[in-house]
C-alpha cells in the first residue's frame, strides 16, 4: 500500500536535506520525525490539530486500562495520606493561550 503527500506548494520542500518520512519497522506505518501541524504552520508539538478531529476507532493513551496488567487495590489509608501532602493549585489560563484554543471561561 502507497501513500502519497502534496504540499499547497511542493517546491517549498526541494530543498529538505533531512528524510523526516520513513517507513516504520512495523507493517504498513509511516514514521514522521518531527512535529505536524493540521490547520497550522507553526505545530509546537509532535501533533497539533487547530479544528475538530473525527476518531473511526480507539485512542489508546497510558492512562487507559487496556494498556494495563496487574491492576490492584492499594491501601486507603496511605493513599489519603499522600493526598494530604499535595500541593492543591488554581489558576487562569493566559490570554493569548485561551484565544488560540477558543476557552471562554479562563
Amino acid at each position: 500500500q502507497k501513500m502519497s503527500f502534496q504540499a499547497s506548494n511542493p517546491g517549498q520542500f526541494e530543498n529538505d536535506s533531512d528524510v523526516l518520512w520513513q517507513r516504520g519497522h512495523v507493517p504498513e506505518t509511516l514514521v514522521y520525525h518531527g512535529q505536524v501541524g493540521i490547520n497550522t504552520d507553526a505545530p509546537d508539538e509532535a501533533l497539533v490539530v487547530c479544528g475538530n478531529a473525527k476518531v473511526m476507532g480507539r485512542v489508546m493513551h497510558p492512562s487507559d486500562c487496556r494498556a494495563k496488567q496487574n491492576i490492584r487495590e492499594v491501601d486507603t489509608n496511605e493513599q489519603l495520606r499522600r493526598i494530604t501532602q499535595m500541593r492543591l493549585v488554581e489558576y487562569d489560563y493566559k490570554p493569548e493561550f485561551a484565544s488560540v484554543m477558543g476557552i471562554k471561561d479562563t
